[in-house]
């Protein structure tokens, strides 16, 4: 970003930062503004094709300010100031922005119920004036890609997000894993920020360019301060996270991008930041909406939702409360209590035939023993294909996170009669313990982590998930789960089971379940016994559970 922009966006902050808004309200205020000053600079093209090209009807029918409502068209009510500037924007212009349901439904849908919370007119007018001066359609998209970030590393503090916010490194390994491609239709319904979505945006462009560039996972920013080259670090450090860029000049169809692209997020301030997110990385289309995803499912589902989505990415917002006049649109399993049932079974439902899946899940999910749990993994396991649990340290995001969470991997499988119960039986899945992703959460002051890119199992992630990827997923790497390991001097970092060892134990998908043990000098008398004094123990342990659960149920 350059130091102009960078300028004009810090005076922003110093004028918002007295306001006594969540930081989310603040945000969402500033991106109102832009995505005006973005409309009115597209109208101007408009204008412009309109006076210069043979199709001049088609580029007139086009425009959005004809007659009296030139008025409410950015640069024309950009020179008024104090309280009128700041009535007419509130009450004039956000509800014509709404109405324009036919003419643009993207712009109607983002300032429906829309308000100006920004009490000081002056304030309001200085930032207008900042605005005014940046020519959103002209900046570099590596540059505008970088606003909504700014907004919120100086207007909001770290810890306020930690819960909502995946870390880049986190999105990056589960773009990389599922890898979208040119076409695909790609969803997340709790998108947040849109961190998923610009992210295999980015994936897509690289893919589709004449030239990629490598970009260490902690920015380009991150590189410049050591003063070296991608080259020179990655000789240094061999397990650096990097990904890979590029302009997409080899795509043959923007539009079919664009149109790929759907969202949704419980939070309208979310949904618009959203917008305003992937519309500065010139994803412009994108179908972005405010809902519940948990219990709009099935008005989503008849709409547009069932079996269309060829990737789904998402970290969903656990804990998000059910409305009572929401609760007459539930599915099968969003009549759960636990939200994030709800939640993945939607993903199930949503995914079409042949789609990934990748998802953030607190790890109980993986093995809680009670009933709704158990038959929920068993309908994932019987009904779609497990490809991976990736279980990820603590705290990855923050310290306040104490779940400990694991990426799920799952694919909807193409119907085929040829899949016999023995067939599903064999299959594998496999298990990764990422034990160190690129922080160390030892020496943490704050809740911001401090880097150490020397230790980072990612990079070996992608590299075994690759090789198991290339073998149509039926050779998973590592070894066989619940190996005891006799001469190795370590635990492997991955394993893998059948389906079949899944359903012998609840369908427990927790990795740590399935995790070899390593014996040193023991005999195989002495391993036998010790593994009949463990299935003795956790046995006890199962009954026990299930008295206590019947006690409870029954109170």
């Amino acid at each position: 970003m350059n130091l102009e922009i960078r300028e004009r966006l810090a005076r922003i902050v110093d004028l918002l930062q007295e306001n006594k808004l969540h930081p989310i309200t603040i945000i969402e205020q500033v991106c109102n503004l832009i995505f005006l000053k973005i409309i009115d600079e597209e109208e101007h093209i408009r204008e412009y094709n309109a006076s210069k090209t043979a199709q001049r009807n088609r580029w007139i029918s086009d425009l959005l300010f004809v007659g009296q409502s030139r008025r409410y068209r950015w640069s024309e009510w950009g020179n008024r100031s104090g309280q009128e500037l700041f009535e007419f924007v509130g009450f004039d212009v956000f509800p014509y922005m709404a109405s324009l349901v036919r003419e643009e439904p993207q712009v109607a849908n983002y300032f429906r119920d829309a308000q100006l919370l920004i009490i000081n007119p002056s304030d309001f007018k200085e930032m207008v004036n900042e605005i005014d001066s940046i020519s959103f359609t002209k900046l570099e998209v590596n540059v505008k890609s970088q606003i909504v970030e700014y907004f919120f590393t100086h207007l909001a503090q770290a810890e306020e997000f930690e819960l909502e916010r995946t870390p880049p490194h986190i999105r990056n390994l589960m773009v990389e894993m599922v890898s979208p491609d040119l076409g695909d239709t790609i969803y997340d319904p709790a998108c947040g920020t849109g961190g998923f979505l610009i992210d295999s945006v980015q994936h897509i462009l690289a893919k589709y360019s004449t030239r990629q560039q490598e970009v260490p996972i902690y920015g380009q920013e991150w590189l410049e301060e050591r003063g070296q080259s991608i080259e020179v670090v990655r000789r240094e450090i061999p397990d650096l996270q990097i990904y890979r860029r590029g302009i997409g000049d080899k795509i043959p169809n923007w539009e079919t991008l664009e149109h790929s692209i759907f969202g949704a997020d419980i939070s309208r301030s979310m949904m618009r930041i959203a917008m305003i997110n992937l519309i500065l990385h010139d994803i412009r289309r994108a179908r972005i909406e405010r809902a519940n995803s948990i219990t709009e499912m099935a008005r989503l589902r008849n709409e547009r939702v069932a079996g269309k989505y060829k990737v789904i990415l998402s970290n969903p917002s656990i804990g998000v409360p059910m409305l009572a006049e929401e609760s007459i649109h539930r599915h099968e399993w969003s009549m759960s209590r636990a939200d994030e049932l709800g939640f993945l079974g939607g993903m199930m439902e949503s995914l079409a035939p042949g789609g990934q899946c990748a998802v953030l899940v607190p790890e109980r999910l993986l093995y809680d023993s009670t009933h709704r749990y158990i038959n929920f993994r068993e309908k994932l396991i019987k009904s779609y294909d497990v490809l991976a649990v990736i279980s990820l340290p603590s705290p990855v995001f923050g310290l306040r996170h104490v779940t400990i969470t694991s990426v799920l991997i799952f694919q909807r499988p193409v119907e085929s009669a040829n899949i016999t119960d023995e067939i599903k039986r064999n299959k594998k899945v496999w298990f990764y313990d990422v034990r160190a992703d690129g922080f160390d959460p030892k020496n943490v002051a704050t809740s911001n982590r401090h880097l150490t890119p020397i230790e980072n199992n990612i990079p070996d992630l992608l590299v075994q998930w690759d090789i198991y990827k290339k073998s149509g997923f039926r050779n998973p790497t590592g070894i066989e789960g619940e190996s005891l390991l006799t001469g190795l001097s370590s635990v492997p970092q991955c394993w893998w089971v059948t389906v079949k060892t899944i359903e012998e134990n609840d369908y427990n998908l927790a990795a740590k379940r399935y995790k070899p043990q390593f014996l040193e000098n023991v005999s195989e008398d002495d391993a036998t016994e010790l593994i009949r004094e463990t299935i003795a123990i956790e046995r006890d342990i199962a009954i026990g559970l299930e008295q206590l659960l019947s006690k409870v149920e029954n109170n």
